[in-house]
């Protein structure tokens, strides 16, 4: 009898280690992550020289930009190669042990990043809508909301391995993450408190800000104000174009992560179609290498920070051939 329940156990192990892919589409997956995880480390570590060669970039609000950035390195140096490895191999290749920190680490820096773009997002409000508060702003209030987001990362990062749900390989068997295919009380407990904390109550504070910060921007804009509020209010709309780009893609890129935890929560996870299950968490990983993009596109100064770097310019020849400042004001529109 003992010898059937080991044979069942492993037997069990065995079909949630199994891969519902074929070695052709691991290869194409292990093809796209390896490609990803170069563009992302690069593109990330470019974002840190700008800042770290140009001492005055480094106001409080691009600490946020900075830590973004950060956390993109933290997954693309530990996610997309751990996971590239197994995709090749065709199955989870690290063990236990391995799941447990790959995947902690995985939701540790996707739940900071999401925390960071809201700190973002109320940044924007307070120097915009609220010049009163914003002015008031210091190195410490930012330093607080910064920390406050790792914080909140760590925590949900931790609960799964102290026995709040748990983390195990995905029905691809090549990566590991919240094992949604175990939808007991303990699972749906988590994933709601998750959804709820790192995705609802963000996204509606970041909803909230924007919508008053494009209300002010166009009043702004309407009026007749003096060359000098006009550069401002160009300063704080480059900015602000960016923060909003950034919030959209961070939409496109956690809500089918999102939509497979829930269907997992309210549904049968077994009728998840397989590419859905890899799509979620490679569209939640994308975000690691579309924020440097975000910069380049939607941020006039930043290219021209970037090209300087390269040409070994010193930030004052950027000064000379742009109107359009790359630091986030900190003064706030006046009317």
């Amino acid at each position: 009898m003992l010898s059937n329940m080991l044979e069942l156990n492993s037997s069990g192990s065995r079909d949630e280690d199994s891969s519902v892919f074929s070695e052709t589409e691991h290869s194409i997956i292990a093809a796209y992550l390896i490609m990803a995880g170069i563009i992302s480390i690069l593109s990330n570590i470019i974002v840190l020289g700008i800042f770290i060669k140009y001492k005055e970039l480094r106001t409080p609000t691009n600490a946020v930009i900075v830590n973004l950035a950060l956390t993109d390195i933290g997954v693309s140096s530990i996610g997309y190669p751990v996971s590239a490895a197994s995709d090749l191999h065709g199955s989870w290749k690290f063990g236990y042990t391995g799941c447990q920190i790959y995947a902690g680490l995985n939701i540790f820096f996707g739940m900071v990043s999401i925390g960071l773009l809201m700190v973002v997002a109320v940044d924007r409000y307070l120097t915009i809508c609220c010049p009163d508060v914003g002015r008031r702003m210091t190195t410490s209030t930012y330093a607080s909301m910064i920390l406050g987001a790792w914080t909140n990362g760590l925590f949900w990062a931790l609960m799964p391995i102290v026995g709040w749900a748990s983390y195990a390989p995905d029905p691809t068997g090549a990566t590991c993450t919240i094992n949604w295919r175990k939808n007991d009380v303990s699972f749906v407990s988590y994933t709601m408190m998750v959804i709820v904390v790192n995705f609802i109550v963000p996204l509606t504070v970041m909803f909230y800000c924007y919508y008053h910060v494009t209300k002010s921007m166009r009043l702004h804009a309407a009026r007749n104000c003096t060359a000098h509020l006009n550069r401002d209010w160009a300063d704080q709309a480059v900015v602000t174009k960016m923060s909003v780009i950034m919030i959209l893609m961070f939409l496109l890129a956690w809500s089918p992560y999102s939509i497979v935890c829930l269907w997992a929560c309210f549904g049968d996870p077994k009728t998840i179609p397989p590419s859905m299950a890899i799509i979620a968490p490679l569209f939640a990983k994308s975000s690691t290498f579309y924020n440097p993009c975000i910069y380049v596109a939607a941020n006039k100064k930043f290219r021209k920070a970037m090209f300087a770097m390269f040409k070994c310019q010193p930030y004052q020849a950027i000064l000379e051939t742009s109107s359009v400042p790359m630091d986030m004001p900190q003064s706030p529109l006046s009317p």
